[in-house]
């Protein structure tokens, strides 16, 4: 009897079990309790052993380490827009449309996480800079937002130390690093573009000082404001954020766009360059290329002076509308 059952379920079993495990797992258990509970009481166990073990066998969702740095108005740690910076908000929405992935968010400063995106793990920053030294390591999506390219800061009544520099409106940095009689302060690690890396390389080391820590633009400007150092290189949205945070009004200061670089650049998101890393940037690309990028592009011009945002909403625009077309 027990053989002549078994055989006839070899027989015609799999199929009848296989849409019921079907069910279950694509509509979770408790919906298929009632067409379950209709089986014998030997199918009935069958089926909660399959269950059962395909449960045990399902893999756990790989980690994904999101970095985030003190780098307003992108990312925001303090006071009353806490985690309400631009990449803050993307980032979330990422997440949510990430289910796939157990996500985790640490912050770091700007060595940390580029020492993080050396390592094997699976870890992403949403605020990149593209450079063609960071390709050869990084997995780079395409371009997420525009943001205007960095500038040098000086106090109002330091100004006149750079007249002998200025042409147009725009500081020549190399001329000026090349005589150092002047120091410029930067932040460590920080990539500022491909053509203001090669200067600060070029920099006599003396004309520099870096900054490592969590909150290092923000200490540079009070090494500013003490006079330890006369220029500060950085993204105009950034320094005034920083600045107000310290009580420095923003009439102390004075912002100059240097001479050979672009207006604009784009931010990206990076992950680790391993086969999983590469996974994850194609996943954000499909999700980047649905984004209306005008939420992105308006959130950051709310942040820039009045007479910058026009003329940046429009700039924004183009790039992304041509980007669209590739």
């Amino acid at each position: 009897m027990t053989r002549r059952r078994s055989h006839n379920c070899a027989r015609t079993g799999p199929s009848e079990l296989g849409r019921l495990i079907a069910r279950v797992i694509q509509h979770g258990l408790w919906p298929g309790v009632r067409a379950i509970c209709a089986l014998p009481g030997a199918w009935l166990s069958v089926l909660l052993i399959c269950v059962f073990m395909s449960s045990a066998m399902a893999q756990p969702k790989p980690t994904l380490v999101w970095l985030k740095r003190d780098l307003p108005p992108l990312f925001i740690f303090e006071g009353p827009k806490n985690g309400l910076g631009i990449i803050d908000q993307l980032l979330t929405q990422l997440i949510d449309d990430l289910p796939q992935y157990r996500h985790s968010v640490m912050r770091v400063n700007r060595a940390r996480g580029l020492q993080m995106l050396h390592e094997p793990s699976l870890t992403c920053d949403a605020a990149l800079n593209w450079s063609k030294e960071r390709e050869s390591w990084i997995a780079f999506s395409i371009p997420v937002f525009r943001a205007m390219s960095n500038g040098l800061a000086i106090r109002r009544v330091d100004r006149d130390l750079l007249l002998p520099f200025i042409k147009d409106g725009e500081v020549d940095l190399a001329a000026l690093l090349a005589t150092g009689s002047l120091t410029l302060g930067i932040v460590a690690e920080r990539n500022y573009g491909e053509f203001l890396d090669t200067l600060i390389k070029q920099a006599p080391p003396k004309t520099l000082t870096l900054h490592y820590g969590n909150e290092a633009l923000g200490s540079l400007l009070q090494m500013q404001r003490l006079g330890r150092l006369q220029l500060l290189l950085g993204y105009r949205p950034e320094i005034r954020y920083q600045a107000q945070q310290r009580g420095i009004a923003e009439d102390d200061l004075q912002f100059y766009p240097i001479r050979g670089t672009g207006k604009y650049l784009s931010g990206y998101i990076g992950c680790t360059d391993t086969p999983e890393g590469r996974q994850v940037i194609s996943e954000i690309n499909q999700l980047l290329r649905t984004l209306p990028r005008d939420q992105l592009s308006e959130a950051y011009a709310a942040w820039l002076d009045p007479e910058s945002r026009g003329e940046y909403l429009e700039a924004s625009r183009k790039f992304f509308e041509e980007q669209a077309r590739q």
